[in-house]
This record gives structure tokens, sequence and C-alpha cells, in this order.
């Protein structure tokens, strides 16, 4: 398992994505946290300081998810932004609200994987 300052908070109102995330997490050595809700996310968020990073699937959260990312990159915990689609108005209202990354779903978890390596350093 990796370190505790390794774990890393899902966001998917999806609760099957949000499952098959985190067992693929895990099963590459991350400790995950996940929140199907913004009121689950809220509750995560508490849990900061042992959130090395947190992925944001957007679809289904509505605008008030963008708080949330600012609240954590507030905290300094890198967020990367779950899209369904790419757009030029998901870009940057990501980047706004602190996201340090943006992918497109359908997600390839190999290029998940690096992009949580190249955040985290690991």
């Amino acid at each position: 398992m990796k370190s505790a300052e390794s774990t890393i908070l899902i966001a998917d109102s999806n609760r099957s994505n949000l499952g098959l995330l985190s067992q693929q997490l895990g099963q590459a050595g991350y400790e995950t946290l996940t929140a199907a809700s913004l009121e689950e996310l809220d509750q995560a968020i508490q849990e900061k300081e042992r959130i090395a990073l947190a992925l944001i699937d957007i679809s289904g959260f509505g605008h008030d998810v963008w708080g949330r990312c600012e609240e954590l990159s507030k905290a300094r915990t890198p967020c990367i932004v779950i899209s369904p689609h790419r757009s030029p108005t998901i870009q940057r209202e990501s980047m706004e609200h602190g996201a340090s990354g943006l992918l497109v779903k359908p997600l390839d978890f190999k290029d998940l994987l690096e992009h949580i390596h190249g955040v985290l350093g690991d």
C-alpha cells in the first residue's frame, strides 16, 4: 500500500462508476475515500489533511461542485476534474476553480494512473 498521504478522494454521482474506480485504484495500491453526493463530498473534504488528490466527476453534480473544487484548491489538495466531454468552457471552468487537470470519459485507467503519478510524484 502507498502511504496515508496517498489517499485519493473520488467523487462521482454514479455509484457503479465510483465503486469500480475505487476498486481499480485500491488494486493499484491507493487508499480511497468516496463521495456520491455533494453532502458526502462535503464530509470527505473535512478530512482534507489525509487527502493527497481528488478526482471529481462533474457529471450529475451541477455548478455547486465548483465550490468544492475551490475549497480543495485552497487546502492545496490537487483536484483532477473528470468530464463527460471535452469543451473549452469545461476546461476554463476547471482551471478557474482550481483543478490541476481535466480528463474526459471514458477514462483509460493507464492514462489516469499516469496523471495520478504525475500529480503525486510517486
